[in-house]
């Protein structure tokens, strides 16, 4: 699939040296993999974010009540 910016971006890139291509190239590649990441990540929370949420009250409640204790850093 072609889209006008990627044959922009082809153009812009065939009047460049190779080797700036090549640079160019593994620039996009670190940039989309960063992108892919991210997207993961998003989908990842979006998935649990009902538990988080849900985590979240359960935790306030039992501190209201009396239930929950002060974390001790000393014992992790």
């Amino acid at each position: 699939m072609s889209s006008a910016a990627i044959t922009t971006v082809t153009k812009m890139m065939e009047s460049l040296p190779l080797d700036v291509q090549e640079r160019i190239v593994e620039h996009l590649r670190e940039y989309i993999d960063d992108l892919q990441d991210e997207i993961r990540w998003n989908e990842s929370f979006q998935r649990t974010q009902q538990k988080l949420v849900a985590a979240a009250r359960r935790a306030k409640q039992e501190i209201a009540e009396g239930q929950a204790t002060a974390l001790d850093y000393e014992q992790l």
